[in-house]
């Protein structure tokens, strides 16, 4: 396997996906670091319009068309439609097979659940054998697409992903749980205390820190920072952070506010494990690789939106295994943060424990090292 090719199959659909291919690259280089490990957006680089446009056309329908979106995504839950929308499809996914033929890979790793039935056909009729991997990207309501029966193995995060994948025609000996894959940079070995992470990032060090995260379907950010600075502020203690990610136009509106609590407001950040060690609590969009990176540091969840059909499942996950809640309503957000907050309240602890306990900080090595198993000893 020393020289080994591997193809990363992802698309810039969701922040969550690039995270997690991030994730696998990091765990290759320290498994095997003279593998050529190869990151394709498959959808923007190798397909026709409009598929090239998914990116932004998901964006677009998750943020301003959410019934729509749920419409698309319930589709493609039978079987039938989804082997008919592949079909009509396949004009403009060719330069798909070219791409494979051209980058003649040893192995093949898909963290996108559109991103399996196609190309591995299109590998295989290229006459090239290599182990083809799913690693499965959703905690729950898991879309049938990411399940191929054709491929070598499909990981999965739980229990409830591997029933749903035995269901869609996978045999127990091709499916694998280990986890969602996190980056390294989670660990809670490398954590430092939450004051010096927050005199780090020039936060108060001894104000407890609300982390609220904002994403493709947190529409309502604004509103609810507000609504959280005057809670923190009647309450008399605490400071919020506001991550905006691409949102500019937010991150400038917010900037310029007088607010009543110390408030720091971020762009898109490339540090997100250094702000969620400075933080008590996150409050985010139930997006399957944020949750996954805040149960490995053993941060309480408040979820506050969630997009229709493919991150349903999520929330019930978080509130059944009580690592969080869900709410929507911006003041009631506040309410429940500044309960959590004040002193005495065990509930930030209790919840955090049951995070870390949760969590699978491990999981991107523990997959590299089945991924490799497939590849033979050179």
């Amino acid at each position: 396997m020393d020289d080994s090719k591997v193809l990363l199959l992802f698309s810039a659909t969701g922040g969550g996906h690039r995270s997690v291919a991030e994730a696998l690259m990091e765990a290759f280089a320290l498994q095997a670091p003279a593998a050529r490990v190869v990151l394709v957006d498959l959808f923007h680089d190798c397909t026709l319009f409009p598929i090239n446009r998914a990116g932004r056309s998901y964006q677009l329908l998750v943020q301003n068309a959410p019934v729509l979106w749920r419409a698309i995504w319930r589709f493609g839950e039978d079987k039938r439609r989804l082997v008919w929308m592949m079909r009509l499809c396949m004009p403009l996914v060719q330069p798909v097979r070219r791409c494979l033929r051209e980058q003649a890979p040893d192995l093949v790793i898909s963290v996108h659940s559109l991103l399996n039935h196609i190309p591995l056909r299109f590998l295989r009729e290229e006459g090239n054998q290599a182990p083809f991997v799913t690693v499965v990207t959703d905690w729950a309501s898991v879309p049938l697409a990411w399940f191929c029966p054709q491929v070598d193995l499909c990981v999965v995060p739980n229990e409830a992903a591997a029933h749903r994948a035995r269901a869609a025609g996978l045999s127990a000996e091709q499916v694998r749980v280990v986890g969602m894959p996190v980056s390294g940079r989670f660990h809670p070995v490398e954590r430092l205390a939450k004051p010096r992470w927050r005199q780090q990032l020039s936060l108060d060090p001894d104000q407890p820190t609300v982390l609220l995260v904002g994403g493709g379907g947190v529409g309502s950010l604004g509103e609810i920072a507000l609504a959280v600075a005057d809670e923190l502020a009647a309450e008399g203690h605490g400071q919020l952070v506001v991550i905006c990610g691409r949102n500019e136009h937010l991150r400038q509106q917010l900037a310029r506010r007088m607010w009543p609590i110390p408030v720091t407001v971020q762009g898109f950040v490339t540090n997100m494990p250094d702000w969620m060690g400075a933080a008590d609590l996150i409050i985010t969009k139930a997006g399957p690789s944020t949750i996954a990176e805040a149960l490995v540091v053993g941060l309480p969840i408040l979820l506050c939106s969630f997009i229709p059909g493919q991150e349903e499942g999520n929330v019930p996950f978080v509130v059944e295994h009580g690592v969080g809640v869900y709410v929507e309503k911006p003041t009631e957000i506040a309410r429940r943060v500044g309960e959590w907050l004040r002193p005495g309240n065990p509930m930030l602890v209790d919840m955090a424990a049951r995070a870390r306990a949760l969590g699978r900080p491990a999981a991107a090595e523990e997959i590299a090292e089945e991924i490799l198993r497939l590849l033979p000893i050179r």
